[in-house]
């Protein structure tokens, strides 16, 4: 019997959370949504996502697919799940219909993210787990002259994880923007990243190497040598989760329209 297939887009707080990923003794964004999965329809469920995020990191754009037996209408399916995952910071915020062979993580051509980095001395109240904060001024300029030494395909060793999984460190970086905002409170960065896929704590190495730059601790030729030397000893700090979001996920044809 056909089971229909259903896209999920997937909107989290991850500091509650050990992370996406299902762990048997651990709270996970996952985990959750499968547990809300099993009060509509008896059984187990596995879902698949189009990444994975650490421990701390938020989701605006996620991206999943489940089976179900039923054929639920996507608008039922979404507030339904929406009921059961109070009251942990989780919406499906979209749901659709689609093809039995749509996978929402090998279907995927490209995943963006957004690193929101505050400066400012005060302490942080409404922000505080979803931003990082610094207490220094930092140079915009001299962090996007960083940034650009990093677009392009190249081996990003130096940038990933001694954790990391993947089978090669070459990847393509399509965009590194860094986006100044001006607040009454301080000045907020945001970091624009894109690319098809990425190596573990690339992004979260990225900023943090590039906030070095910033506070003039760094040059931008720096970050070029540090991505030339392929060895994770010659990274930078790697930033702390609460700024990091993946905003959202490319496909050949999105789902949600």
């Amino acid at each position: 019997m056909r089971m229909p297939r259903y896209a999920l887009q997937i909107e989290y707080h991850g500091g509650p959370f050990s992370g996406w990923q299902r762990q048997n003794d651990q709270p996970s964004v996952q985990g959750a949504i499968e547990a809300a999965l099993g009060k509509l329809e008896a059984g187990d469920h596995t879902i698949a996502a189009a990444g994975r995020t650490d421990a701390g990191v938020h989701g605006l754009g996620q991206v999943a697919h489940c089976d179900l037996v039923q054929n639920w209408d996507p608008f039922r399916l979404s507030e339904a799940l929406n009921f059961h995952l109070k009251p942990l910071p989780i919406a499906i915020v979209n749901c659709a219909i689609v093809g039995d062979d749509w996978h929402a993580r090998f279907d995927a051509t490209e995943r963006r993210y957004l690193f929101k980095l505050v400066s400012r001395r005060a302490p942080l109240t409404f922000e505080a787990g979803t931003v990082w904060q610094v207490k220094h001024p930092l140079d915009p300029v001299a962090m996007q002259a960083g940034a650009d030494m990093l677009l392009g395909h190249h081996d990003f060793t130096t940038f990933r994880s001694t954790m990391c999984q993947a089978k090669s460190p070459v990847k393509t970086l399509d965009e590194l923007r860094v986006e100044t905002v001006l607040r009454t409170n301080g000045t907020e960065y945001h970091f624009h990243v894109r690319a098809r896929s990425f190596l573990h704590n690339q992004v979260r190495s990225f900023v943090g190497t590039l906030e070095r730059v910033g506070a003039g601790a760094w040059t931008p030729q720096d970050v070029k040598a540090a991505l030339q030397a392929k060895d994770r000893a010659a990274c930078g700090p790697v930033s702390p989760p609460d700024g990091l979001y993946l905003a959202g996920v490319t496909y050949p044809e999105s789902p949600f329209r």
